[in-house]
């Protein structure tokens, strides 16, 4: 312990970084950012995790049971519901998807602020150019 302190002391002594975040050689920490867009990007690539966001967004508030039933009489989506869980893990990774626990029942809710980011990141460079 007082090995890595001594070292971390060295080195924020030697490149003076007062006011600066340092980065570490961790993917998780240094590519957090850009992490966040790949997952979003990754969740909204397949058809049937649209067609699950098009559900919530036309009823927001719903269980997997609900879900999985919309997704068989709307969309003739006649997956299990393991898969259907699978990809509201992935739309919960990315953040599109919000779960409120009520006694046995998970709700699930939609989040656009993410889709808000794509539009931020994009969108005002094509407004600047007009």
């Amino acid at each position: 312990m007082w090995i890595l302190f001594f070292k971390r002391a060295r080195f924020e002594k030697f490149f003076a970084f007062s006011n600066h975040i340092l980065l570490t050689c961790k993917h998780s920490l240094a590519y957090a950012l850009v992490m966040n867009m790949d997952q979003l990007f990754k969740a909204l690539a397949d058809p049937t995790r649209r067609k699950i966001l098009d559900e919530l967004s036309a009823h927001d508030g719903q269980t997997l049971f609900e879900l999985c039933s919309r997704l068989l009489l709307r969309h003739q989506i006649a997956s299990t519901r393991q898969a259907i869980s699978q990809h509201l893990a992935i739309l919960e990774a990315a953040k599109l998807v919000m779960v409120k626990r009520q006694g046995r029942y998970k709700f699930h809710y939609i989040n656009t602020s993410p889709l808000h980011a794509i539009q931020q990141r994009w969108g005002e460079n094509k407004k600047e150019d007009s």
